[in-house]
């Protein structure tokens, strides 16, 4: 059996790796081609070129690159054709995935297998009809996604979400994690997310260094950890050398991937708070118990053109899940220092109103059930037939 898999960041990258994981088990002769990450390199995989090419976000970001990425999705899409895979799986990325996927329908007859279901329940909800033009079945990882995508005459499977099952750190890995970083007396710990895109880095990176330069001021004891992801562990680097107070930076690079891995488990179960740019960085938040402050903002150009196609209140994934407002969120024109010191010097006076429904959402998206991986794997063998 033949796949052809194409993940576009890190995120992707770890959806990428555990179905890898999972077909192997369930089909051992399995052989991949496509483009990954360091999870989906670890399972086989021999990436086209750079993933990170891939990561930005956002018109405007989009722009300045557009003629490349075009490139790379014309070579892409023909190295599927010529490959003939017996299946081709797309995740996430819709921008450039779906495009390649398009592209594989014109020239072939393909499978094509799309995981993560776009969020058409949040904003573009016409997204989903479109998408069905090249698209045969999506793997869901919401539990209310699949009718918006069979409507449309897409199969769709929910498989659970993959922070609902990843192991968490132990009370002694915490412990230990907290000595070698020289955090046992911080009060509090927070973590900082600022993103995993260059882009989101760039834009986030002054506003949450100078918010925690000020929550700083009043609490000596108070730390800071920043796990950085891989392809922009040297950007962060950087930019929290401006900072008015320093994180403790985790930084990747040169670290076996499973040990990278398990200290950023242990930083998010470590922290007492999170101040964390929005997206799936939410749910990992949740699995760990630590209580967050979701902020996001993006150029203004797109914000200004994504801000008309936006139909929920809240970006928050925990907030959609449990039907709650319970996590605050500072966006758009309301990213700003105060704003942000404010909503965090909030959750820090009462950290505890966000645990019910964090642990309701990890029970809706899979908690104590088979890894979704496996169940991804299952899903794209039941269809195929």
């Amino acid at each position: 059996m033949r796949v052809f898999v194409v993940a576009g960041e890190p995120s992707g990258d770890a959806l990428g790796g555990a179905l890898m994981a999972g077909l192997k088990t369930l089909a051992p002769d399995v052989e991949f081609a496509g483009i990954g990450g360091p999870q989906m390199q670890a399972h086989g995989l021999t990436s086209r070129f750079d993933m990170s090419e891939l990561s930005v976000m956002g018109i405007a970001e989009v722009l300045p690159k557009y003629f490349h990425l075009k490139r790379r999705i014309a070579e892409t899409a023909q190295a599927v054709i010529d490959t003939k895979p017996d299946v081709l799986i797309t995740i996430d990325s819709p921008d450039f995935s779906l495009r390649v996927a398009k592209l594989v329908k014109a020239g072939s007859d393909v499978r094509t297998v799309h995981y993560v279901a776009p969020t058409v329940w949040a904003w573009r909800p016409g997204r989903a009809k479109k998408m069905a033009a090249m698209i045969d079945h999506v793997l869901a990882l919401f539990p209310f996604e699949p009718p918006y995508m069979i409507a449309e005459g897409m199969a769709c499977d929910f498989v659970g979400h993959p922070a609902a099952t990843v192991p968490q750190a132990s009370g002694t890995q915490v412990a230990d994690f907290r000595s070698k970083y020289g955090l046992e007396g911080a009060e509090p710990l927070i973590l900082v997310l600022p993103g995993s895109r260059r882009g989101e880095i760039a834009r986030m990176g002054p506003v949450f260094g100078e918010t925690l330069g000020k929550l700083a001021a009043n609490r000596p004891g108070m730390r800071m950890i920043l796990p950085a992801a891989e392809a922009v562990a040297g950007l962060v680097q950087e930019q929290v050398k401006d900072w008015p107070v320093q994180p403790v930076v985790l930084d990747p690079r040169g670290m076996e991937l499973q040990a990278g891995l398990a200290e950023k488990r242990a930083a998010f179960r470590a922290a007492d708070v999170a101040l964390a740019t929005s997206g799936t960085v939410a749910l990992e938040l949740a699995a760990a118990g630590t209580p967050m402050v979701s902020a996001f903002d993006l150029h203004w150009l797109s914000r200004a053109i994504i801000s008309r196609m936006v139909t929920t209140d809240t970006g928050s994934l925990i907030n959609h899940v449990t039907d709650s407002r319970v996590v605050p969120e500072v966006i758009g024109k309301d990213f700003t220092v105060p704003n942000v010191v404010a909503a965090m010097e909030a959750l820090l006076a009462d950290p505890s109103g966000q645990l019910a429904a964090m642990n309701e959402t990890m029970d809706k998206l899979g908690r104590g059930g088979e890894a979704p991986g496996l169940r991804a794997a299952r899903a794209v063998l039941a269809r195929m037939g």
